[in-house]
């Protein structure tokens, strides 16, 4: 079980800009007493998910307390997690292997408050999306649309996306589709839904990251950045990395606005990825198995 992890002092980061977004308050470290990546922060800002590089396991840290709650130590439970907008549930996929030692991926939910566990979805080779809200899950497996009721609660229709062959797929009202907003010639990655649910993020690869609307129409370039995610309606914070082909040499925080407005966040000094955002909060992490937490105002 990963032991209590303890907030550090602030940290005095040299950040650039080439215009204001966000402002920056403070770069906190998070001290790992080992190595950890962040998989996700709570709506809130209050817990952050914790795992390994390779999405091993899954950890909830209490940010007020330090105090850590082990969810999963599955293969993939790190992968793609989703938290309900209250910050009471957690949706993972947890992977395994069939008798013909096939790579499967099931779907589970937990409780945090009162730790009652469910699966939403049997090992299967083809879980390709999922989204939750309060109350239900949407998936998208075996290009199929299915919703299922977290807990006692009826299920609802949610706007799910997914990734089938690297093409972008949409399923509204159970009805699956593909977006592709740019044309299949492409491979897309990373997508997301605005807070409203109203937009489109994804990033296309080799070309950077795009939002449009959920009909593919009015497809606007936010930037180059990669692993990118809504911070809010108007803006999104992804990481700009560099790499010998082999290695991620260097790697920075950036927030950017719709209309095209762009700010760097972090300096030089760390190689900062894979960023996680909400509540004034942005979370990263390094190759190293540090987290920092980037506390913003707009």
């Amino acid at each position: 079980m990963m032991r209590k992890l303890l907030f550090a002092l602030t940290l005095g980061f040299s950040l650039c800009a080439s215009a204001q977004v966000l402002n920056v308050t403070s770069i906190d470290k998070v001290n790992l007493p080992e190595q950890a990546a962040v998989a996700a922060i709570s709506p809130q800002g209050d817990y952050l998910l914790l795992t390994s590089a390779t999405n091993q396991g899954l950890t909830k840290l209490d940010l007020a307390t330090s105090q850590t709650q082990v969810l999963s130590t599955a293969p993939s439970a790190g992968h793609n997690v989703k938290i309900s907008p209250d910050g009471q549930t957690v949706v993972y996929r947890e992977g395994s292997f069939n008798e013909k030692h096939l790579r499967m991926s099931s779907l589970k939910s937990v409780n945090l408050s009162t730790g009652q566990s469910q699966v939403l979805v049997k090992p299967t080779r083809d879980l390709q999306g999922y989204d939750i809200n309060g109350t239900s899950a949407g998936v998208v497996n075996k290009g199929k649309f299915s919703k299922k009721a977290i807990g006692n609660a009826k299920a609802q229709n949610l706007p799910v996306l997914s990734i089938d062959k690297g093409q972008l797929m949409i399923t509204v009202n159970g009805k699956t589709r593909n977006l592709s907003p740019n044309g299949s010639g492409f491979s897309y990655m990373w997508p997301s839904l605005s807070p409203d649910g109203t937009k489109v993020l994804f990033y296309q690869a080799a070309h950077g990251a795009y939002v449009c609307d959920l009909d593919g129409k009015n497809v606007r370039k936010v930037g180059k950045m990669r692993a990118p995610v809504w911070y809010d309606d108007n803006t999104v914070v992804g990481m700009i990395d560099l790499d010998d082909g082999e290695f991620i040499y260097a790697s920075t925080i950036v927030a950017a606005t719709l209309d095209g407005t762009t700010q760097t966040l972090t300096g030089d000094e760390t190689v900062a990825m894979y960023p996680h955002a909400a509540a004034g909060k942005i979370v990263f992490s390094t190759p190293a198995g540090e987290a920092y937490i980037i506390n913003v105002t707009e």
